[in-house]
């Protein structure tokens, strides 16, 4: 896979009308996957070497990112899921790699902007049930 464009990630949510909108034109995002391991190390393992237990841990997937809204229209709906605390449909697109699916929760909305530029924001989503992958293709 030759490099991709940072800027081709796309965050959209799906609205009350069940639409996906592209919400947000990222300059800058992160996407991390985590699984949370199960020891099952006891007295008699192997060289007492810590020994894990597959196919069981819980995992997770949390979403940050910063840049413009890209309309009105998108920016009320992430305000509007913010405040009201609901958990969203989104969809995450990395072009070239696939497209994850699920329910998010935002946990952190940020506002900024200088006296002589635009407003940005910052967003963090956790996942909040079964993510799907897709792959590219």
């Amino acid at each position: 896979m030759s490099a991709q464009r940072g800027k081709d990630i796309l965050l959209k949510a799906r609205d009350e009308k069940g639409a996906f909108v592209t919400c947000a034109g990222l300059r800058s995002n992160r996407i991390a996957f985590n699984t949370e391991t199960v020891d099952v190390t006891d007295a008699d393992a192997a060289g007492r070497w810590r020994e894990l237990l597959g196919a069981c841990g819980m995992q997770r997937a949390s979403i940050s990112g910063s840049g413009l809204f890209k309309d009105a229209q998108s920016d009320a709906l992430i305000r509007r899921a913010f405040f009201a605390c609901n958990i969203l449909t989104w969809q995450i697109i990395l072009p070239d790699f696939g497209t994850l699916q699920g329910p998010f929760q935002i946990t952190a909305l940020e506002y900024g902007g200088k006296h002589d530029a635009e407003v940005t924001f910052d967003v963090a989503l956790e996942s909040a049930g079964f993510i799907s992958f897709e792959e590219a293709g």
